[in-house]
């Protein structure tokens, strides 16, 4: 776990027999702070302070704290397996998007900063130019970027869901007990399904871990089956018109 202490007065590196500062070791450490409390939720004092380095060095080597997410978001995609050439589209996007969430849910935000701000940083490039050309090959003709876009843009919005439920444990908690309590109701039938179904999570320790994984997998092959239907419309030169 990195460690942070900004308030004790910091020696120079060479006065303190440490080495001098890399970029890499910089975005390392940025890397190890997003995983233990989120992209959005780390300064640059509290990095400098857990390289025992000034702010000013932070900003020599790698640039501003933007500059410096950009390099986590860039480390993070790098870790992605992009699939080989030899699956069908709808295979090669399961898999992608499959292991995108096992990597993007160990650095929360990094989702939702892909979903919003969208992925331009190096590693993601090369993933977008082989994912359209996948989807050329596969059929879907001038509708391949759109199909890419939501594709990619539902997957990071469900990581980032999850990511802010993880983040906010007692309204999550609160939300568990109000479903709970209508899990009886024969008044209300639809309410007591979901109810109980909110309720039987909740009893097992790794209950909402196996929900969302599975409720992701559901998501994911709906979003699947949905753009499959386009092969079977005719093509649009113009989906934008």
């Amino acid at each position: 776990m990195v460690q942070a202490n900004s308030g004790r007065k910091r020696r120079s590196r060479p006065a303190a027999g440490l080495p001098a500062i890399t970029p890499a070791m910089i975005v390392d450490a940025a890397c190890e702070l997003t995983a233990e409390c989120g992209v959005e939720d780390w300064t640059l004092r509290q990095l400098s302070a857990v390289l025992n380095a000034y702010p000013a060095v932070i900003y020599h080597h790698v640039g501003d704290r933007e500059a410096v997410v950009a390099e986590v978001i860039e480390r993070v995609v790098a870790q992605v397996r992009v699939p080989g050439d030899d699956l069908t589209w709808r295979a090669w996007f399961a898999e992608l998007l499959s292991d995108m969430r096992r990597v993007l849910r160990r650095y929360p935000g990094v989702a939702r900063r892909l979903a919003v701000h969208g992925p331009t940083v190096p590693s993601a490039l090369a993933i977008i130019d082989k994912g359209v050309r996948r989807l050329r090959a596969g059929g879907f003709g001038d509708r391949s970027v759109f199909v890419y876009n939501y594709l990619l843009t539902q997957v990071s919005l469900f990581i980032a869901h999850q990511d802010d439920r993880d983040a906010a444990v007692e309204v999550r908690m609160r939300g568990s007990e109000v479903f709970s309590s209508y899990r009886e109701r024969a008044d209300l039938p639809g309410l007591a399904e979901m109810g109980r179904l909110v309720y039987e999570i909740g009893q097992q320790p790794d209950g909402p871990s196996r929900y969302f994984d599975e409720f992701f997998e559901f998501t994911l092959d709906r979003a699947l089956d949905g753009v499959a239907s386009l092969l079977h419309q005719p093509s649009a030169s113009n989906d934008l018109g």
